[in-house]
């Protein structure tokens, strides 16, 4: 089997536990405002590897992932399900630490087949990592062109294998930080009893040039970078929904 592949990065540190063998795979449905990998949208494009192959550039430098692993993002890596359960498959077999960085948006409820095929993938996981955009669907969809109703199915599926999960959440001001907003994402995610993790990111504009190598108008121009203040603010509205969540119960 072979996956498409846009790119590979050797030394992630940002992407998981540790040091990190990073794979960006082809193919994205979501067109996020603020997305810094436009040229990963397109699916069937990239360099076609096999999973063998890019076990084979892992253990080139396995000495430097010893608390790390592999993590597979995007695009949106489950558009390439099979692909991605052979090679955490193979990782595994090695002992590999595996993680998946992931919107949701490919999740289809009620297709027991589907859930079937997750289901393979979850068990050779060891963490996954899932972006929340926005937990209010209406403006969800308005920053990435789909609502988010099939994403927090995701999550409560996720919840029932009971495979480590991260949320992960970009602040963007004006868009992705409003107080109300953050306390129901906490209140949410806080119901998740596999939530081990919350990272709260802010946004940056490091992709606006390739919009332009790519002749596309950047959807959030004049958006300015957001502070790492008014990130930890945004974190403490989603802790304070998380605590809300888990005193209810």
């Amino acid at each position: 089997m072979k996956g498409y592949i846009h790119s590979v990065e050797s030394f992630g540190t940002v992407d998981g536990p540790g040091i990190r063998f990073v794979v960006f795979l082809q193919g994205c449905p979501l067109r996020c405002k603020f997305c810094h990998n436009p040229d990963t949208w397109a699916l069937r494009q990239g360099t076609e590897m096999t999973s063998d192959e890019l076990i084979d550039s892992y253990m080139k430098n396995r000495a430097f992932y010893s608390k790390g692993g592999i993590t597979v993002t995007g695009g949106e890596p489950l558009m390439q399900l099979s692909f991605v359960t052979e090679l955490f498959t193979k990782a595994k077999q090695y002992g590999i630490h595996t993680c998946i960085d992931t919107s949701g948006i490919t999740y289809r409820e009620n297709d027991s087949d589907y859930e079937n095929s997750l289901r393979k993938l979850i068990a050779v996981t060891d963490l996954v990592m899932l972006d929340i955009k926005h937990i209010d669907s209406e403006k969800h969809k308005a920053l990435t062109g789909s609502g988010n109703e099939n994403i927090l199915a995701f999550a409560k599926f996720l919840e029932k294998t009971n495979v480590e999960l991260c949320v992960r959440h970009v602040v963007i001001e004006g868009i992705t930080d409003n107080a109300d907003d953050l306390i129901n994402l906490g209140r949410f995610i806080g119901k998740l009893k596999n939530l081990r993790y919350l990272d709260v990111l802010p946004y940056h504009t490091l992709g606006v040039n390739k919009y332009k190598e790519m002749g596309l108008s950047y959807p959030l121009e004049g958006t300015l970078p957001t502070s790492k203040e008014k990130a930890l603010e945004a974190k403490t509205h989603i802790m304070s929904g998380i605590k809300e969540a888990r005193t209810k119960k």
